[in-house]
């Protein structure tokens, strides 16, 4: 394990943490708002980080934040880019090579789906192809191809604890901490950001509670706390599917151009979360606070008329 670092810990918090790709939907609004009264009824403070490592689209990152304000969410400190601490992740990495517990990995997406499909094989895990590879076979292979950095775990599965799905036991394998093109890879990103800004609180989609194991392992082996965490359902289409523009309008601003207000889509958001009580603004979410009541169900959105509201 890596030593624990001992600057003075910044006071706990949870965050949100959009990635820029697009415009806020309603089930990434709905996990915001989560987000933000967990926060809030635990007297953590609010921490707003856009994860800008991946694609970017033009001007997402400021509507993202307008969006946010809109629906009555606060935020502590500036809004916080991840992109801007890339030094800082790669570091953490030298620190985990430098204790042998990173390899070179020279292995194509294709390669890798094709091993983790494999009979025996840990659906989405990588299989470990590059683990053991000679410093002869390494040096051919970077000839060829510019290597990702990966993980050498020790564990194959680690247990955590969800306020919601209870203790959960996932797979952990050799993630990559840096892609091929020198990015840091999200996994580690998150957990670096996390210890380095005092969330100890995460709650997001469950989508993610499968990363959850992985992520509190590498946190652990880094030498930081596991964070507190929730994972709220998702919100569907029509069809079953993950809500997408195909549903229609799914976003604040396509709904505003349809005539309903942000408090209308507050509303919505807190009865999907099985908040009974007429709410229509982020405060009288936290006047009926109480996440024991909510529903444990994926919500399914069907588009809704402003008479309704």
């Amino acid at each position: 394990m890596m030593p624990r670092h001992t600057e003075t810990a910044p006071a706990p918090a949870g965050r949100f943490a959009p990635s820029p790709s697009g415009d806020l939907h309603l089930g990434n609004l709905r996990t915001a708002l989560a987000a933000w009264g967990f926060a809030r009824a635990t007297r953590r403070r609010f921490l707003l980080r856009v994860e800008d490592l991946d694609r970017v689209k033009r001007g997402a990152a400021e509507r993202n934040v307008e969006d946010l304000r809109a629906i009555g969410l606060d935020w502590d400190g500036p809004v916080d880019l991840q992109s801007e601490r890339i030094p800082l992740f790669l570091e953490r990495v030298r620190t985990l090579t430098d204790a042998g517990l990173t390899y070179e990995c020279f292995c194509t997406r294709r390669e890798i789906h094709a091993a983790a499909s494999a009979p025996h094989g840990i659906p989405g895990a990588y299989p470990g192809t590059c683990r053991n590879l000679t410093e002869e076979q390494r040096a051919r292979r970077r000839t060829q191809r510019p290597p990702a950095v990966r993980l050498r775990a020790g564990v194959r599965e680690f247990t955590v604890h969800d306020h919601f799905a209870g203790e959960f036991t996932g797979a952990v394998d050799d993630m990559v901490l840096v892609r091929n093109d020198g990015t840091p890879a999200y996994n580690l990103a998150v957990v670096v950001d996390d210890a380095e800004q005092g969330v100890d609180q995460v709650v997001r989609g469950d989508d993610l509670l499968p990363s959850a194991p992985r992520q509190a392992y590498l946190a652990g082996l880094m030498g930081h706390g596991v964070p507190e965490y929730a994972h709220v359902p998702l919100v569907m289409g029509p069809s079953g599917d993950r809500l997408a523009k195909r549903d229609g309008a799914v976003t604040l601003r396509e709904l505003q151009e349809l005539g309903h207000t942000a408090q209308d889509v507050v509303g919505w958001l807190a009865r999907s979360l099985g908040i009974t009580h007429p709410v229509r603004t982020a405060a009288d979410v936290m006047d009926h606070w109480d996440p024991a009541s909510w529903t444990r169900e994926p919500t399914v959105f069907e588009p809704w008329d402003a008479a309704q509201d």
